[in-house]
């Protein structure tokens, strides 16, 4: 058995209460033990992390990684690659892949792409309806023998109620929970930005608040009916904040998350026209962007991803309307929440569990604590490097970021998967 030892560094575990200087030892693959003094354990390896942090490795709750169907924009061995660098173990990927996530072959494939790859765990999301179309439901027991954590229609709507109801049951049935991307297709109308001054001044086509709330709402009610296990996904306004506060507080099997983006940009960012900056659900205004770093500090929101999108560059070089949402986002999650600590906007072990402990409850995987016997998923991180992000020093195969020339304090210097190092600063 291979042993290896991290000593000195300043462990962080918000799975098990953890924050003090200590050692962690890792023994064939798996956490040994955490403390000062492991009697008669003899390391092959050590690692110095004297003035670093020691977390559990990162779980992204959601990350595009274009494969299978869209290569041409990146692929699971290159942002596999790319979350390792950053910090991050495990990756979750949404149905929308092409072919559709709604046979166990298309998840069998998946998983024999990210066993050749070698780097970073993928977890996926099964389709809740056949091919995404909102008609039929998929074969939900399948999915969950081949491994899917959970059931998602993504952004496709699904027109007919009863069909979502029946869905709701059948998951709950399976104990398997839905991950709901809320949007009203009508009032969103095929926006691209904020209804408010700043489109209203370019001449953007808008989404309104209630294109999410109205859609939170109506989920609510069919949650509420089928005792179903609900997630909502990339929440964006403050209204919708309040609502799974709400729903919380009536005792409904409810959590939500987050992208990095949204707790820092908002609708002010397009304002130039900066296409770096049109993401679904679109950047909000200030009082929005506060409400959802209220919900994060106050735990009514359960987990910050990336929400990751790599695109080529051709993506991002149309008008504003025309060019593709979303943010290659993996290298900026974990240093856009450290950001949000050393801004004073939130501790540091709220802001650690919500990028491990939280999202990884969430996908109801054994991941995202250094508990005894747990996998050795594990990122080290030097605290006190200052750097500035490049766009073009990506390891994504995407560079489409409105971070390029951000500066940002904490830097991953090492990352392990089943206690190997995967990827090393050095």
């Amino acid at each position: 058995m291979s042993r290896l030892l991290i000593q000195n560094g300043r462990v962080i575990d918000p799975a098990n209460n953890l924050d003090q200087v200590t050692n962690i030892y890792i023994s064939d693959g798996k956490i040994f033990a955490v403390g000062d003094a492991c009697e008669g354990f003899q390391a092959d390896q050590t690692i110095e992390a004297t003035g670093h942090y020691v977390i559990p490795g990162i779980v992204d709750i959601c990350a595009r990684l274009r494969e299978p169907g869209l290569e041409y924009k990146a692929d699971i061995a290159s942002e596999t690659v790319a979350a390792t660098s950053a910090g991050i173990t495990t990756l979750c990927i949404p149905p929308d892949t092409d072919p559709v996530i709604d046979e166990p072959a298309v998840v069998e494939l998946i998983h024999r792409k990210v066993k050749n790859a070698g780097h970073a765990n993928v977890v996926a999301l099964g389709a809740l309806t056949l091919g995404l179309k909102g008609e039929y439901l998929s074969e939900m027991a399948a999915l969950k023998t081949a491994g899917c954590v959970g059931l998602s229609n993504a952004r496709s709507p699904v027109h007919n109620t009863l069909v979502i109801s029946r869905a709701f049951e059948y998951a709950a049935t399976h104990n398997m929970t839905v991950f709901i991307e809320a949007n009203d297709p009508w009032l969103s109308n095929k926006g691209c930005a904020h209804e408010g001054p700043v489109s209203t001044r370019l001449g953007l086509p808008p989404i309104p608040y209630s294109a999410e709330t109205a859609s939170i709402a109506h989920y609510l009610e069919l949650i509420t009916d089928t005792n179903v296990r609900a997630h909502f996904c990339r929440l964006s306004c403050a209204r919708s904040v309040e609502m799974i506060n709400q729903a919380k507080t009536m005792g409904l099997n409810v959590t939500a998350d987050v992208s990095a983006h949204q707790l820092h940009l908002t609708e002010m960012d397009i304002s130039s026209f900066n296409s770096q900056c049109h993401v679904i659900p679109p950047l909000r205004n200030q009082r929005d962007r506060d409400a959802l770093r209220t919900g994060i500090s106050h735990n009514i929101l359960s987990a910050i991803c990336s929400d990751h999108q790599p695109h080529e560059i051709d993506a991002k070089q149309a008008p504003f309307p025309a060019t593709e949402p979303g943010i290659s986002a993996l290298e900026t999650l974990l240093p856009l929440t450290l950001r949000l600590v050393n801004d004073g906007q939130m501790n540091l072990t709220t802001a650690i569990s919500k990028l491990t402990k939280e999202p990884a409850e969430i996908l109801g995987i054994n991941r995202g604590t250094l508990s005894q016997n747990a996998a050795a998923d594990i990122c080290i991180i030097n605290p006190a490097t200052e750097w500035t992000l490049d766009a073009n020093s990506l390891i994504s195969q995407g560079r489409n970021t409105p971070f390029h020339g951000w500066n940002f304090t904490g830097k991953v210097s090492q990352t392990l998967i089943d206690g190997k190092v995967i990827y090393s600063a050095n």
